[in-house]
């Protein structure tokens, strides 16, 4: 298992009920790949530098996730499809 750290910035229009289907599907895809989630921060909604998909705002959050290397593709590939996220970035944790 590695540590990661991914954010991920969701449609700002949606409702709450979207917003944690969203959240909760991209979590289910992490423990189905034999992963943790560690923590998941709300960072709240945040003013873009330039326009994404025609919106100059996001909802942004980070997931502490630990999961094995294998799956990073896999992961990448769910969340390109997945509607409600306008933008995401995995990266992984330095080691201790």
């Amino acid at each position: 298992m590695h540590a990661y750290e991914l954010m991920v910035i969701i449609h700002p229009d949606l409702d709450d009920e979207a917003i944690n289907q969203a959240l909760d599907k991209i979590k289910g895809w992490i423990i189905a790949g034999k992963g943790k989630i560690i923590k998941v921060n709300d960072w709240g909604k945040r003013h873009f530098a330039y326009p994404i998909q025609k919106q100059n705002d996001g909802l942004y959050y980070l997931l502490d996730v630990e999961m094995p290397p294998s799956f990073n593709k896999e992961l990448e590939r769910n969340m390109n499809i997945l509607e409600p996220v306008m933008r995401y970035l995995l990266t992984a944790k330095k080691e201790k």
